[in-house]
């Protein structure tokens, strides 16, 4: 099912509404009405306002929003470049409306942003244990770098409930 979307850069005044969109996704009891869940893996908020606002202050960064024809935020991926290939971190689709192609429409916003900027590729760090959301990425022609990073303790509210690694994957634009 394709749902007609427009795809903008956030604003600081999108910033509360981008939280509990990214939280939903990943944690809690509303993220489990959907696949891309992380809630067995690590308890607490997948990010909140001051993470955002940090995140979005790196030198070009931008989170891209998804906004249904009723204006209605339905997804949201991070970017930032990362030399030579643009950054994409904390794709997130409303629970209640993934597998509806949003994830898509967002990565391919990314790809074009990509492209426009002179970027290689596209780059995602991916938990090494999601192996689902790992084989979607794949399905969409990102390939495994080979790298693997320290799950990042410091830099989000979440606390791991057993040891996490993240793997990088790469698609070439």
């Amino acid at each position: 099912m394709f749902v007609p979307l427009t795809i903008s850069a956030a604003t600081p005044a999108d910033l509360p509404a981008l939280a509990g969109l990214v939280n939903n996704a990943y944690r809690g009891e509303a993220s489990l009405r959907g696949w891309t869940t992380e809630a067995h893996l690590l308890d607490g908020p997948r990010t909140d306002e001051a993470d955002l606002r940090q995140l979005a202050a790196a030198p070009g960064a931008t989170f891209l929003l998804a906004r249904t024809e009723a204006g209605e935020l339905v997804g949201s991926v991070y970017t930032k470049p990362q030399a030579p290939d643009l950054y994409v971190g904390m794709l997130s689709v409303d629970p209640t409306r993934q597998a509806a192609g949003i994830g898509r429409q967002l990565l391919a916003a990314t790809e074009a942003q990509a492209r426009q900027a002179g970027h290689n590729g596209v780059l995602i760090s991916v938990i090494s244990v999601r192996a689902e959301l790992i084989a979607w990425y794949e399905r969409l022609d990102f390939q495994r770098t080979g790298e693997v990073l320290p799950f990042p303790l410091h830099a989000s509210p979440s606390i791991p409930k057993q040891p996490l690694e993240l793997l990088l994957l790469r698609k070439a634009v």
